[in-house]
């Protein structure tokens, strides 16, 4: 998988159509998330690329989301990303604003992680800790099936991913806390030096 984005040019591209610290802090975590899963699944050759498409799958989302994962396709190709990059990093959509069908194993995980990462995250800042590292699977459960609790996380979308991968919901819960947790840290000093 070749793309011709650098990591320094996608997060310049990033900050050019994102301004609220949200969405950058939601970017570096999904790209953190990516790697990690990159890693455990076996592609380690590919960790860079996964961690680039979960840096750059909202890239559009803030400035124009009534258009979102249509609107990332010209983005990106105005940016010389690959179609390979284009195509994972709008799959993310697929069903709910465009038909680009996740294919590929890190398509079908950012289509799960990414409405998962949110609701996880929503659910550390109601922590003690404000943080995932003491974040338990039952506890996340717990939150998943209050449909009120971060209630434009998409539970439907969640489970869709999940049989996508094959993976039980306790599988998914698991690595995706453990995944945000081998990240956390990182995200908090960069948006630091962001100055977010």
């Amino acid at each position: 998988m070749k793309t011709e984005l650098t990591r320094e040019k996608a997060l310049e591209l990033l900050r050019e159509f994102n301004k609220e610290s949200f969405h950058l802090e939601h970017a570096l975590t999904v790209e953190g998330i990516m790697r990690y899963y990159a890693e455990q699944l076996g592609y380690k050759d590919e960790v860079d690329f996964w961690g680039l498409v979960g840096l750059l799958h909202d890239v559009d989302y803030e400035m124009y989301p009534d258009e979102h994962c249509v609107k990332a396709q010209s983005i990106l190709a105005d940016a010389n990303a690959g179609e390979d990059l284009i195509h994972a990093v709008c799959s993310h959509g697929y069903g709910i604003c465009v038909d680009i069908k996740p294919e590929h194993e890190m398509e079908k995980v950012l289509f799960t992680v990414d409405e998962l990462s949110g609701l996880a995250g929503a659910a550390a800042k109601m922590r003690p800790s404000k943080s995932v590292m003491d974040m338990e699977v039952k506890s996340l459960k717990k939150k998943f099936k209050d449909k009120k609790f971060a209630a434009g996380c998409s539970r439907d979308v969640i489970n869709q991913g999940a049989e996508m991968l094959g993976y039980d919901m306790n599988k998914v819960f698991e690595m995706t806390i453990d995944a945000m947790r081998s990240c956390e840290e990182s995200v908090r000093n960069e948006l630091e030096e962001l100055n977010y």
